[in-house]
């Protein structure tokens, strides 16, 4: 999703997730020459809720960055040619980078990939992946009818791999997209995006794949969900036609495995789907919503600030929906944003510092409040 993404940013307004490590410790390594760049060239000087903030990927298209559950790791999506993935593949390195010119490989290197997070213990990984279906990358649509569109491809599973990317189960393991999976703070539960319904809707399931429950069930893209750091909440962004032109509309486009998420708002609700509360209504796109360690704030990318919705930032809002404040001021792109356990860091994704280029890379930052 997000070259389609970019692809956007740059050719008209947004219409609308090597052998791995083999320890902790070579994972937390810097590699020097590649954090050279100070402080003052990559962040804004409006950018005050975040400090001492450093470029963590050099090239391709880096996105949704996470943090492992003792915030040591990342674990990312990529694609770069140069790393040999033409595709997005799943990446893991330590907070402060990798070493060498690759970071360490942790998929299958087939297929497309989304949407990777830790296992409870930091051991493993699951992401949804496209490679028992067909080990090429399949094709990206651009448009259909003339609107531009993001792919939802039925061949998308969910799996769990350890971090050197050996597959050890596969949780989904039937016809439509499941995809967008992330993992509870108190590691108990998963929750993912799936059309099992004939719809975008949110589902839950153990951590082992069990028990899987409906969460969601209003006409729409409800996807990129994350818990609340009690476990209890999920927030997530979602599309909710409202005409019956607009409905006719997202039918018809889901119905060729594509969506057009031009309008979308973040909701919160309970894990079982009661209290659904629409937390934003700015207009635009806003999506990419984590919650802040405090459990009563949200941070998340909108393009609901400028008229063209050619520029993604970072903003911060309160859980009732006051208080926003916008975080970051890049004038192309900021997003993926995510907290680490302790609060003290900011991971998120931006296209600052490329060179004039469509490089998407990932930065880490200190919070600053």
């Amino acid at each position: 999703m997000l070259r389609t993404l970019l692809l956007l940013l740059f050719v008209g307004s947004l219409v609308a997730c090597k052998n791995g490590t083999d320890s902790t410790k070579t994972n937390q390594k810097e590699d020097s020459s590649k954090t050279e760049t100070k402080e003052k060239s990559l962040a804004y000087p409006e950018e005050t809720m975040v400090k001492n903030m450093k470029q963590l990927t050099f090239g391709g298209d880096n996105a949704e960055a996470y943090f492992s559950y003792d915030d040591q790791r990342l674990v990312f999506q990529a694609s770069n040619s140069k790393w040999g993935a033409e595709c997005d593949q799943i990446f893991i390195m330590g907070r402060n980078g990798y070493l060498g010119d690759k970071a360490p490989l942790a998929s299958t290197g087939k297929g497309r990939t989304t949407c990777s997070f830790f296992m409870p213990g930091d051991q493993e990984i699951l992401y949804a992946s496209t490679h028992e279906a067909n080990p090429k990358c399949p094709e990206v649509p651009r448009s259909v009818d003339g609107k531009y569109v993001w792919p939802i491809y039925p061949e998308f599973d969910i799996y769990v791999a350890n971090l050197e990317g050996k597959i050890s189960r596969k949780l989904t393991d039937r016809e439509g997209y499941d995809a967008e999976a992330t993992v509870s703070p108190d590691g108990k539960m998963i929750v993912f995006t799936s059309t099992r319904t004939g719809d975008l809707e949110l589902f839950t399931m153990n951590i082992d794949g069990s028990n899987v429950k409906q969460v969601t069930s209003g006409l729409g893209y409800d996807g990129g969900a994350f818990f609340s750091p009690d476990s209890k909440k999920l927030v997530f962004r979602a599309s909710r036609p409202i005409t019956k032109e607009a409905q006719e509309t997202y039918k018809s486009l889901l119905a060729k495995n594509v969506v057009q998420p031009s309008d979308m708002e973040l909701y919160t609700c309970n894990v079982d789907g009661t209290n659904l509360h629409q937390v934003t209504k700015l207009g635009g796109a806003n999506w990419a919503p984590y919650y802040h360690p405090d459990g009563k704030r949200i941070i998340f990318a909108s393009n609901h600030h400028v008229e063209s919705g050619r520029q993604f930032n970072l903003f911060i809002i309160n859980e009732d929906g006051t208080g926003l404040k916008q975080v970051t001021f890049d004038p192309t792109f900021d997003a993926f944003p995510m907290f680490s356990r302790d609060g003290k860091q900011l991971v998120f994704s931006s296209n600052r510092n490329n060179g004039g280029t469509r490089d998407t890379n990932v930065f880490i930052a200190d919070w600053n409040e």
